[in-house]
């Protein structure tokens, strides 16, 4: 096999790729063999046609498209390795010479990964990113602790009040017609938690068990659903019971009763430490974010549209993914979004168009300063990943992963490495 590369546009190459007599032969052979007993000769059994025969019945030719793929199979993946090329799409191949006596000669035009030209990456002055823990988030998170542990009493006697739990029938009405989603059946709704749009819930205030009234609300403007943006609608709403909360005191007795503390003090130390360990993460992956887009702003890359597409294409299997574990489908999806796959795909390219920048930088970065992942990191990462998968035998699995997943393992660990030295050798300004 002889392979010669011409770089014929930016980001794509063609090889021609020769094929020896010898080895081209052998590829027909192949082809004859998978078809065999397709071939109807007559004087012949079904599948004991020779070959020899086939070609002069059919002609040769009949042989070809399997052939071809046989040769291409064979020879395209050797061609593209020892010319180091890195194919980021499927090639188009085109045959230049065939025949059984013949060289067997094709190109193969490919889209590879495109060069990046590094900007400056070290020493770069990066914003210093800080938050600090209020005293309000603190007791936001001990009301909703009190919330979670209130006790619902259904209240036998009075109205609607704020802070109690209607239990109501409701139909919604736009333009005098039902629509999706406007209905529900013992639907409990706390009043004043805004779940409802518009005043909805305030409407509610003084009702009593037994009682219907209209509620007339506005659909915002940015609502998400074309057909109801802004527009007037009429719920027809049944009060079918009230319950009410009874809130427990925040006291050392709540707070033995909520957590493993004696006093409420040690639970509001305990929020008040988990909310900082939050912010540093918080701070940290901001920071490195910000680092990252420096980096990338300063290098230069003619990324492929075939990868920009590839990339949006897994974006879309991921929403599907996430969809699925909800129970919803993109159908659902799109309707309810009023949106179309078309109209996603186009939202998602500037971040696909991103992220693809953003591995090409860390991974030429990679290569300039000479990362790599050593064999025990991969064993350690291994190990990490095989703990979310449980089961007891942590080795065993640790290693079922190093065989099937190196690479990816081994991708992991370079990125943080290089991400690590970047934030490393940056310069935090106020």
């Amino acid at each position: 096999m002889n392979t010669k590369v011409e770089k014929i546009e930016n980001n794509v190459v063609k090889l021609e790729i020769t094929v020896d007599v010898a080895e081209f032969s052998k590829a027909l052979e192949k082809a004859y063999k998978k078809n065999v007993k397709k071939f109807n000769v007559p004087g012949f059994r079904k599948g004991k046609v020779p070959m020899s025969i086939v070609k002069r019945y059919y002609g040769e030719g009949i042989l070809y498209e399997d052939a071809i793929n046989f040769c291409c199979d064979a020879t395209y993946p050797k061609a593209i390795e020892e010319n180091s090329i890195k194919p980021v799409d499927y090639p188009e191949v085109d045959v230049i010479q065939i025949g059984s006596d013949k060289e067997f000669i094709y190109t193969a035009k490919v889209t590879v990964t495109p060069e990046v030209e590094l900007g400056d990456y070290k020493n770069l002055e990066v914003k210093e990113v800080k938050y600090e823990v209020k005293e309000e988030e603190v007791e936001n998170q001990l009301k909703t602790m009190q919330q979670k542990n209130a006790r619902v009493e259904v209240k036998l006697e009075g109205s609607v009040e704020k802070g109690d739990i209607a239990v109501i029938d409701f139909k919604g009405f736009v333009d005098g017609e039902t629509f999706e989603g406007g209905e529900g059946t013992d639907y409990e709704l706390e009043i004043g938690s805004g779940t409802f749009i518009d005043n909805f819930e305030e409407q509610l205030v003084g009702l009593k068990k037994g009682d219907k009234k209209d509620v007339l609300v506005k659909f915002p403007e940015e609502y998400g659903n074309e057909s109801l943006n802004g527009k007037d609608a009429k719920f027809e709403v049944a009060i079918k019971e009230i319950k009410n909360k009874e809130l427990p005191a925040l006291d050392d007795e709540f707070a033995k009763e909520i957590s493993e503390f004696d006093t409420l003090k040690e639970v509001k130390d305990d929020i008040r430490k988990k909310l900082e360990e939050s912010n540093e993460l918080r701070a940290k992956k901001e920071y490195e974010e910000a680092v990252i887009n420096l980096v990338c702003d300063n290098a230069k890359v003619d990324i492929p549209e075939v990868m920009i597409k590839k990339e949006t294409d897994m974006m879309l299997k991921d929403l599907e993914m996430r969809l699925k574990y909800q129970g919803l489908d993109l159908d659902t999806y799109y309707k309810y979004t009023n949106n179309t796959e078309e109209k996603v795909k186009e939202y998602m390219k500037e971040t696909a168009e991103k992220r693809v920048k953003t591995n090409l930088v860390l991974d030429e970065i990679a290569k300039a300063e000479e990362v790599k992942a050593e064999e025990e990191e991969l064993m350690e990462k291994a190990k990490e990943m095989a703990k979310q998968y449980g089961g007891k035998d942590l080795e065993k699995t640790a290693k079922l992963l190093m065989d099937a997943q190196k690479s990816l393992l081994e991708t992991e660990i370079v990125t943080e490495k290089v991400i690590e030295m970047l934030v490393k050798n940056s310069k935090t300004v106020a």
